[in-house]
């Protein structure tokens, strides 16, 4: 074989081959105007590189819950949160903790009370406060259910998370002022939303 002919058939694999990737592309085009087919073809969009999936919106509509202004439940309030600076979790607890000045809602969560962080993982929302959350925490048992109730119901908005623990400074906490059992995360009180 001379070394003219060795090149030519190089040639020829590389064209063979771009002509290959040229159709295969095309037909990931038509697949995604009609959305995949199957579920190994769903898979494969899922490896999309990180750069070039959908960013997650900037602004965000949400509900977060404050007390009725008789303690007798919470109301939902929508919001709309930036997340351009913030995931959605921490957006979403610092717009609870902004208050309501809503007609019928009050305030519940303690003036000077900051968030210092809030992952999830495994369903679990970990949001840890300052100590201020039970340092000028001042209700009995409605209150502290109706405080609770806010932070639990906000996060539980969020599908992925299912319960939510409450630490203070880092610190596991059993309650706040006595009357609820915080050793544990908690899940959703649908009971309190009126």
């Amino acid at each position: 074989m001379s070394i003219g002919s060795k090149y030519k058939r190089y040639i020829l694999c590389g064209l063979v081959c771009t002509a290959f990737l040229a159709l295969v592309a095309g037909c990931g085009e038509e697949q995604k105007a009609s959305g995949p087919a199957t579920a190994a073809e769903a898979q494969t969009e899922k490896d999309v590189p990180e750069c070039c999936r959908p960013k997650e919106p900037k602004a965000l509509k949400v509900n977060v819950y404050y007390p009725k202004d008789d303690g007798m439940g919470l109301v939902a309030v929508s919001r709309m949160v930036n997340t351009e600076k913030d995931d959605k979790y921490t957006a979403v607890m610092k717009s609870l903790l902004t208050g309501t000045k809503e007609k019928g809602q009050t305030n519940v969560i303690p003036k000077k009370t900051k968030m210092h962080s809030i992952t999830v993982k495994d369903g679990v929302a970990t949001v840890d406060f300052s100590k201020e959350l039970r340092q000028n925490f001042s209700g009995g048992s409605t209150g502290e259910e109706m405080l609770v109730g806010s932070i639990v119901d906000t996060l539980t908005e969020f599908p992925e998370v299912e319960k939510v623990r409450i630490l203070i400074d880092g610190a596991q906490v059993e309650t706040l002022s006595g009357h609820m059992d915080l050793s544990e995360p908690l899940a959703r009180m649908p009971e309190l939303v009126k």
